[in-house]
């Protein structure tokens, strides 16, 4: 008798022309089943079929789908069910189709139903953790999935969930881990226990070994003045570290242009591709300096050339000192306005009242030194001097009027227009009254009129009296008296060697202690006192040095009185103020002539002894 095998699948119809018996490869044809008996018969059948064993990872193929469960026969005596929810995908969609191939886990070979158990779910997962416990034995690379964040480090899907530590991510701290999430990284398996599911993952391990290669490599190829590219690593206030494969160089932020660079950050980010001038290079100690503006010439080079003096020139303000203002003429060369060279008319105690960063401004060149990468600049040469004019709007002896700017122990300077200011010196506020400081006169604000004395417009001063707006009244007692003149007066102070006495507003005389009588006064105080009017006789005039002598003694010895030896004669009278302050200067000068005759004498006398 022959004995066939029914194949799973449904056979064809007897009517048509492919309708055969459908025999197992594996099936032994028995043309005379007398020969054998049953037992023999029933160990063919089951030979006919494939030896499966529970928990094994089979290969079936896809006989039908249903709306819960897809049909999949392994070669077992029935066939398969596997739920349809374990061929979704992620979108819902069902890729699988009849007569696709399919790896699934046999996890029951008959059922109460006499159906097989099926899995591919689990399938999957065994052929994943065989992949893993090989990687792990071949310590290969394999490709995961940041899922999340949690407490040590990272949660990574490879197929199963692996864990990613903290001090395995990188090479270095991670400044911002929540940044990682859904990143696909490139890890290597460095623990793996399957009983408990546990999986400890390294993405440092990849790392090391990569850039050990990578800086092998750049090693050989790094040499001094050669250029190369690289990515920018790291950031600092200092500089940027560049990865030049395996090694980082540091661009300091002095080499990364030949401008101004307030922040490495201004001109690179984190992740940026640049190309870079090897400067220096230690290839014991793997330290590298690199260079970005090197790529270009120097522009202090051509300086001279492109802003010769006297030019003008476009430029920004990038920033302010107390002493100036830095300018910006192109990317790498600035200048200096400094703050005496800002305006004619103005004293400017800080830029910041005329100029702030940012502003675009017109200057002049007023000097270029290449050497010194220096170039002065002014912005008053725009428009022109005030100077240049005053010479022609201020005479001498004219009369001029302004407002009080500043005072100084010195004097009191006074804006006569805007941008020329002239100096009233202390000697000059008053004729009669002893200043020691110009606030007894004048105060910040106050409107006056003044007398121009000298102009020097070369050196930009003006030189103003106050004074000198009333008539000197030195000047009228000398021209209307004499020596040997009577004189009534006040006494205003009293000191150990005399009495100061007003003759008139503005006018004093000194009674010597030893002019008030012929006997030896040791303390005028016991004697006189302030407020008391006398009389007394003029015995000294002398209009250069302002002094008036006075005596009363001369008055009670009328018969005794003589002329000084150095008092004027009568003829003073009748000559000018001017005359008198003439023979003053010739009888001083005349006393010099002898006194430097007398010196060169007893030189003489001297060299011959």
């Amino acid at each position: 008798m022959s004995i066939t095998t029914e194949n799973k699948k449904a056979a064809p119809s007897p009517d048509t022309p492919e309708a055969e018996a459908v025999i197992p490869p594996t099936a032994p044809i028995i043309e005379d089943s007398s020969d054998l008996d049953y037992e023999a018969l029933l160990e063919a059948y089951d030979t006919s079929f494939k030896n499966l064993a529970e928990g094994e990872v089979v290969s079936g193929t896809v006989l039908k789908l249903t709306p819960s469960h897809v049909i999949i026969d392994v070669g077992f005596k029935s066939e398969g069910l596997v739920s349809l929810a374990e061929f979704r995908q992620k979108d819902g969609s069902i890729q699988i189709k009849p007569g696709d191939a399919v790896d699934v886990l046999l996890e029951s070979t008959e059922t109460s139903e006499g159906g097989v158990v099926l899995s591919r779910e689990k399938a999957e997962q065994m052929k994943i953790w065989e992949t893993i416990e090989r990687a792990y034995e071949d310590e290969s690379v394999i490709t995961g999935r940041v899922i999340e964040r949690i407490k040590g480090g990272f949660a990574v899907d490879i197929g199963v969930r692996g864990f990613l530590p903290g001090s395995q991510v990188d090479l270095h701290p991670v400044r911002h881990p929540q940044n990682l999430r859904d990143e696909v990284l490139r890890l290597r398996v460095i623990k793996v226990n399957k009983r408990r599911g546990n999986i400890v993952l390294s993405r440092k391990a990849v790392l090391e070994e990569e850039y050990s290669k990578q800086k092998e490599k750049t090693l050989r190829g790094l040499e001094a003045e050669s250029v190369t590219k690289g990515i920018v690593k790291n950031i600092t206030d200092y500089g940027a570290f560049v990865d030049l494969g395996g090694i980082d160089g540091l661009l300091h932020i002095t080499d990364m242009s030949w401008g101004r660079v307030n922040h490495p950050s201004d001109l690179f980010k984190v992740g940026d591709e640049l190309e870079v001038k090897v400067l220096k290079f230690d290839r014991q100690e793997e330290k590298v300096s690199l260079g970005y503006k090197q790529l270009t010439d120097d522009p202090w080079l051509s300086v001279s050339s492109r802003y010769p003096r006297n030019t003008r020139v476009q430029t920004a303000v990038v920033s302010l000192t107390d002493y100036g203002a830095f300018v910006e003429l192109e990317n790498g060369v600035e200048g200096l306005i400094h703050i005496s060279e800002m305006t004619w008319n103005r004293r400017v105690k800080h830029p910041s009242k005329l100029l702030s960063v940012g502003d675009e401004i017109e200057a002049v060149v007023l000097d270029v030194d290449p050497q010194a990468r220096r170039i002065s600049l002014g912005m008053k040469q725009i428009e022109p001097n005030p100077w240049d004019l005053v010479g022609e709007r201020y005479a001498v002896n004219s009369i001029v009027t302004g407002k009080v700017r500043n005072l100084t122990d010195f004097g009191a300077f006074i804006e006569v227009e805007e941008g020329v200011e002239g100096l009233v010196h202390i000697s000059d506020l008053s004729w009669t009254k002893k200043v020691k400081h110009p606030s007894e006169i004048l105060k910040k604000g106050d409107e006056v009129s003044a007398v121009v004395l000298s102009v020097d417009p070369e050196n930009q001063r003006l030189s103003l009296g106050t004074k000198q707006m009333e008539p000197d009244k030195w000047e009228e007692f000398f021209s209307q008296h004499q020596t040997g003149d009577l004189i009534s007066g006040t006494i205003v102070r009293l000191t150990t060697f005399g009495a100061f006495v007003e003759l008139t507003a503005g006018v004093e005389g000194l009674c010597h202690v030893s002019e008030f009588d012929s006997k030896r006064i040791e303390d005028p105080e016991k004697h006189f006192e302030v407020g008391q009017t006398l009389d007394f006789k003029i015995i000294k005039l002398s209009l250069l040095e302002r002094k008036i002598g006075l005596s009363v003694r001369a008055l009670k010895d009328e018969t005794t009185e003589k002329e000084p030896s150095w008092s004027y004669t009568p003829e003073v009278a009748t000559t000018s103020i001017g005359d008198i302050a003439g023979r003053e200067l010739d009888e001083l000068k005349k006393k010099a002539e002898q006194a430097d005759e007398s010196t060169k004498e007893e030189g003489s006398q001297d060299d011959e002894g």
